[in-house]
C-alpha cells in the first residue's frame, strides 16, 4: 500500500487538463454488457475502480483492451451471469452489475457489496425495484450472496424513497431491455445519472426526463454498437478547485465541468476565491485569507456534493472564522476530523446532528495522517499542499480508486508532492 508525501507551501500555478468521470464511467462499463457487440469509451480514466469494474466484464466472458484513455469492450458473449465475491467485496459500484445482467441474462448471482468506509449504504432500494419488475430474488450464504431471475423483465412504476444514484441506475439498465414501461418517481438527478441515460440512448435505449426527478425508460429489444466519450470528473475538478483555493494558488483547469459543479463554485466564490469561466476552462485565483462559511449541507444533486465534504473541510479549517458542516447523506464522513487535528486544525464535532464546527486557523502543519476513504485521503492530500512542513498520507491506494494520478496532476500544477514507501516517515 502507497503513501503519499507532501512538502507544504507551494501555491499552486499553472493549467491542468480534467481527467474522464469516475461515477460516470463505472454504471456505463456495466451498461456495455446490455449490448451483444462492441463499446468504445472515449476519456476513460485509468483508475482502480476502472479497473475492477473491466475486471468483472471479463469474468462474465467479455472482452476488453486499452488504447490510451479509450476503452474497447466486446461483450458479445457472456460465459456466467455470475460475479465473484472477491470482485463484489472489492467496490461496491459493482452492484450496478445487478440491473445490466438482469436486462440482459434474466439472471444474476451477486455478493452484497463493499467499497469505502463511509456509512451504511444498504441496497433495499435496488432489490425492492426489481422486485416491482418482475424478478425474484433469493438470498444465499446468510443474506450474503444475492440470487435474481425473471422470465422477462416488466416495465412498473418504482417510487424511490430516497433518491439514490446506485438505485435509479440500477432501474435504468434493468429496464433498458424491458417489455413495456418503467416510470422511476424521485429519481437521482446527478450529471452522472444524465449520463448513463446518454449512453444508451446513443446505443438505442428510449429514455425520456433527462436531468430531472422523473425518468421514464420504454424497453426495446436490442440495443447496438457506440462509441462515446465520457464526461469530465466533477468531483477530482472540485478537488483541485480546494487545492487551488487552500494554497492561495492561480490555475487554469482545462476540461472543467463547471455545469456540474455550480454548488461547489458558489461556495468557493462565497469564501473569496475568484473563479472566471470561458469556453470549457476556468480559471481559480484567491489573494487573500479566506472567508467562512455560515452553513453548508451535504444534498443530493443539485445540492452541495457528499464526496466534495472534505476537501471543503480542509479549506475552511484555514478560513478567518467559524463555518459549520452539516453531513446528511453518509454517517461516517468525518473520519478525517481526527487526521485534521493532527495538523493543528480546530474542529469540533456534535454527533446528535452530525455537525463539524470548523474553527479556522492560519497555518496547518504538517503530520502523518491516515486516508480512511477515497475522497477523504484527497483532502489530506490538499491539507499537506497548504501546511507547513511534511505531511504523509498513509493509505493512499485509496486515492488511487478515484484519481488517475494525484501526485502527477498537483504536480504540473507545482506542488511538491511525490508516491513514497509505507514507511516513510
Amino acid at each position: 500500500m502507497s503513501s503519499i508525501e507532501v512538502i507544504g507551501g507551494e501555491q499552486l500555478k499553472g493549467e491542468l487538463k480534467i481527467q474522464g468521470s469516475k461515477n460516470a464511467a463505472l454504471p456505463i462499463i456495466a451498461a456495455t454488457v446490455l449490448n451483444k457487440g462492441a463499446t468504445i469509451l472515449k476519456n476513460c480514466p485509468k483508475i482502480l475502480d476502472v479497473l475492477h469494474m473491466i475486471k468483472i466484464l471479463e469474468e462474465l466472458g467479455c472482452k476488453t483492451k486499452w488504447e490510451g484513455n479509450t476503452l474497447f469492450v466486446d461483450s458479445s458473449v457472456i460465459t456466467s451471469p455470475s460475479v465473484s465475491e472477491e470482485s463484489v467485496r472489492k467496490m461496491r459500484s459493482s452492484i450496478l452489475y445487478l440491473g445490466a445482467l438482469l436486462g440482459r441474462c434474466h439472471e444474476v448471482t451477486i455478493a452484497y457489496p463493499g467499497g469505502c468506509s463511509i456509512g451504511k449504504r444498504p441496497i433495499d432500494y435496488h432489490l425492492n425495484a426489481m422486485a416491482k419488475m418482475n424478478v425474484t430474488e433469493e438470498f444465499l450464504k446468510e443474506g450474503e450472496i444475492i440470487h435474481c431471475s425473471t422470465n422477462e423483465i416488466i416495465g412498473n412504476d418504482i417510487f424511490l424513497e430516497f433518491p439514490s444514484v446506485g438505485a435509479t441506475q440500477n432501474v435504468i439498465l434493468a429496464a433498458a431491455l424491458s417489455k413495456g414501461i418503467t416510470r422511476i418517481f424521485n429519481a437521482a438527478r446527478e450529471p452522472e445519472v444524465t449520463e448513463l441515460c446518454n449512453y444508451l440512448q446513443e446505443a438505442g435505449a428510449k429514455i425520456s426526463g433527462k436531468g430531472t426527478a422523473y425518468l421514464q425508460v420504454e424497453g426495446v429489444k436490442e440495443l447496438h454498437d457506440v462509441t462515446f466519450t465520457l464526461m469530465p470528473d466533477r468531483i477530482v475538478a472540485g478537488t483541485y478547485l480546494t487545492a487551488i483555493a487552500a494554497t492561495y494558488g492561480d490555475a487554469i483547469l482545462t476540461d472543467f465541468p463547471a455545469w456540474a459543479l455550480d454548488s461547489v463554485i458558489r461556495v468557493l466564490k462565497k469564501t473569496g476565491c475568484r473563479i472566471e469561466n470561458f469556453e470549457n476552462n476556468v480559471r481559480v485565483y484567491c489573494k487573500k485569507r479566506l472567508q467562512p462559511i455560515e452553513l453548508i449541507k451535504t444534498q443530493p444533486y443539485p445540492g452541495f456534493p457528499t464526496d466534495m465534504q472534505s476537501q471543503m473541510m480542509t479549506v475552511l479549517c484555514l478560513a478567518d472564522g467559524e463555518s459549520t458542516i452539516m453531513e446528511e447523506i453518509f454517517e461516517s464522513r468525518y473520519q478525517n476530523v481526527k487526521e485534521l487535528r493532527k495538523m493543528g486544525a480546530k474542529i469540533r464535532l456534535e454527533a446528535s446532528d452530525n455537525k463539524a464546527i470548523l474553527t479556522g486557523v492560519k497555518k496547518l502543519h504538517g503530520a502523518v495522517v491516515t486516508s480512511h476513504d477515497l475522497r477523504g485521503g484527497a483532502a489530506l492530500a490538499v491539507a499537506g499542499l497548504a501546511a507547513e512542513g511534511k505531511t504523509i498520507v498513509q493509505g493512499a491506494t485509496s486515492i488511487e480508486r478515484g484519481y488517475e494520478d494525484i501526485c502527477r496532476d498537483l504536480s504540473a500544477l507545482g506542488a511538491n508532492i511525490r508516491y513514497c514507501s509505507e514507511n516513510a516517515s
